[in-house]
């Protein structure tokens, strides 16, 4: 396909310059120092050190182990659920429906806060049950791990079911039937086979996240050894020394992202059923107890993931002594203590996430446009750049990017510019995603029509294609902000003193036990996270939330 240079020819290049100065390289660094030596030299030393170290095998196998567990339970409980959204009407079905969704934007470390508040050594249920003589098993190490990444990730699961479901052809399902075989047979080889595929997706999407996840596991994880939490600990332990080890520790759990990927899409191109879309079947209304059961068995689920937003609030005006909570005593001490005593990292957060933001998105912006309606060989390898962040934890980002820019002409580690950097590149992906959810929609007779009319092409973006990308721009915006603002997994390798923000601030106050004062970080953290969201819902009328 042939390649017209100006403009669009000569932005894709200064985008794939871009993506490849900050991206690329990056992890062609981190993949370079893994087989360097101390002189320089080819060496895979650092590898085999990893091998003959027990405890970072044992943490790549409970990784794996972990990575599994929750994968699977979020299966167990994604699929029945939106199974149960989608074939049954049930009271409050559509605010069920809607509220699984608001999980995705409650910041993993408030989880692991909240949970700790609740179920931790000195917390609420566990003190209340140990006055009554029963004592509950430690939340931290496994059971923690598992049961709080399950109720953050299930979502995945459920919004992808969820759409299989509404798009299958009711009448596959009807004929089998009609051929006299039974309900249960006619749903395991008709419904089944194209479920799967969203399974096996969302599945990956979970196992990626549970193996890069850093909150959860550092708060949680106790004495459980994890490959995200050593890696961690192994650069803030070897800062200034060699960079082999924590090299080769990140390239591990890239490899490990790498082969799964690889595996499943050989299985789902495998699975994949193409199917004209039909009249999806009618939602069946169940009543009495069968209304109660689905309506109760639910609102559990729902409850429990949001319970996090309802404890975070309440412990941000809880009467605080050191780790000890009084719970029933109310104070302000812990919120004046953040907003007007101690406002840096509130004001860090803001800062970094506002220009993450507006830097994210515009470049979003010009790269979905480039690779939906200017479609070349370059383009295509800018779209394959831009999503790879995806596969990569923030913590092997972080340390990528700090291994890259702490010498040479440009040098951002230890300031600001390496924060928002940081953040843009995590979340790349999702704005890019959502900016071109609109651009399929809009017709190339539009684009042609303006520019027959004298316009510049450029003119033509920004006066015809930017304002029809309104709803996609916001939408994007609003995940960008929700996402940076609380990142912690890459924000933690690389800021340094004075850059700290409110997630990092909070895990720090936990690991001190001011659970108080990580509390009122936690309020400050969620209302600037859910204000924009109320704000487009209502103001800008988009369904950010939509559950059709």
């Amino acid at each position: 396909m042939k390649i017209k240079w100006w403009p669009w020819g000569f932005l894709t290049l200064v985008c794939l310059v871009l993506l490849g100065f900050f991206v690329l390289y990056p992890l062609g660094t981190l993949f370079s120092n893994s087989v360097l030596n101390d002189e320089g030299g080819f060496s895979l030393q650092a590898f085999v050190q990893l091998m003959d170290d027990s405890e970072y095998v044992k943490a790549f196998w409970n990784t794996l182990i972990l990575g599994v567990s929750v994968t699977f339970c979020t299966v167990l409980i994604g699929v029945p659920f939106a199974y149960m959204v989608a074939r049954y009407e049930f009271p409050l079905k559509n605010l069920v429906a809607v509220l699984p969704i608001l999980t995705i934007v409650i910041p993993e470390i408030i989880v692991g806060q909240s949970w700790l508040l609740v179920l931790g050594n000195n917390g609420l249920l566990t003190n209340f049950f140990a006055d009554h003589g029963i004592e509950l098993p430690s939340f931290y190490g496994w059971t923690g791990m598992i049961f709080s990444m399950t109720l953050v990730y299930y979502t995945y699961i459920y919004l992808g079911v969820l759409a299989a479901l509404r798009g299958f052809d009711g009448s596959l399902e009807e004929a089998g039937l009609s051929l006299g075989t039974s309900p249960l047979v006619t749903k395991w080889r008709v419904l089944v086979p194209v479920m799967l595929p969203a399974v096996l997706v969302n599945a990956l999407v979970v196992f990626t996240l549970v193996v890069g996840n850093f909150a959860l596991s550092m708060l949680l994880g106790s004495r459980v050894p994890l490959l995200s939490v050593m890696t961690y600990n192994t650069f803030v332990s070897e800062m200034g020394g060699s960079p082999a080890l924590q090299s080769a520790m990140s390239v591990v759990s890239i490899a490990i992202v790498a082969v799964v990927l690889f595996v499943q899409k050989r299985v789902v191109e495998r699975k994949i059923y193409t199917m004209t879309q039909g009249r999806a079947p009618v939602p069946e209304r169940v009543r009495s107890w069968a209304s109660a059961l689905f309506t109760s068995s639910v609102g559990i689920i729902i409850l429990a993931s949001l319970l996090p937003l309802i404890v975070v609030f309440i412990a941000a005006f809880t009467e605080t002594s050191g780790p000890v909570m009084r719970w029933g005593s109310w104070s302000l001490d812990s919120l004046t203590r953040a907003i007007r005593h101690a406002p840096e990292p509130i004001i860090n957060s803001l800062q970094f996430s506002s220009i993450a933001t507006v830097v994210g998105v515009a470049f979003a912006v010009l790269v979905s446009y480039l690779t939906i309606k200017k479609r070349n060989a370059a383009t295509q390898l800018l779209d394959y750049i831009v999503v790879l962040p995806l596969t990569i934890s923030g913590t092997v980002l972080g340390i990528a990017l700090v291994q890259t820019f702490n010498t040479g002409w440009l040098v951002l580690a230890g300031t600001s510019g390496i924060m928002v950097l940081a953040y843009a590149v995590r979340r790349l992906p999702f704005a890019v995603r959502n900016a071109t959810s609109t651009l399929f929609n809009i017709p190339e007779s539009i684009e042609e029509a303006s520019i027959s009319l004298g316009v510049s092409p450029l003119m033509t973006f920004f006066k015809v294609i930017l304002p029809a990308m309104k709803a996609s721009l916001i939408s994007a915006a609003i995940l960008m902000w929700v996402t940076t603002i609380s990142e912690l997994s890459a924000s933690v390798v690389v800021y340094s003193g004075g850059l700290e923000t409110m997630p990092i601030a909070i895990f720090r106050q936990v690991d001190g036990g001011r659970l108080g004062l990580a509390s009122a970080y936690g309020a400050a953290l969620v209302t600037v996270i859910l204000v924009p969201i109320f704000v487009s819902i209502k103001v800008f009328r988009i369904n950010l939330f939509s559950s059709k």
